[in-house]
């Protein structure tokens, strides 16, 4: 890399789809579960949000950043030179 390039890293990326699909299984689950079963067992339900933020990587905006960086993984490149970004089908794809 030179400098002044840059280029998009998989901050969010599984190693798989399948981790990501049931990281955000494990994590939409925790977060409605965390609200959903208030009346059953209280605020102790609660405990679920960090399970469910962790496992979703933050957010669900940040899993779904996550499941884009995922799929397109090794097929598209962003590159950035002087102010101008580019996206190529990767070579090795």
């Amino acid at each position: 890399m030179r400098l002044g390039e840059k280029t998009m890293s998989d901050d969010f990326a599984s190693r798989s789809m399948a981790v990501h699909l049931v990281r955000g299984a494990v994590g939409f689950g925790a977060l409605v579960g965390s609200i959903a079963l208030i009346p059953v067992v209280g605020a102790v339900s609660v405990l679920l949000l960090p399970v469910g933020v962790v496992a979703l990587r933050g957010c669900p905006t940040c899993w779904a950043i996550g499941l884009m960086q995922t799929i397109s993984r090794g097929r598209l490149q962003r590159s950035c030179t002087n102010g101008q970004c580019t996206l190529t089908v990767s070579d090795t794809a």
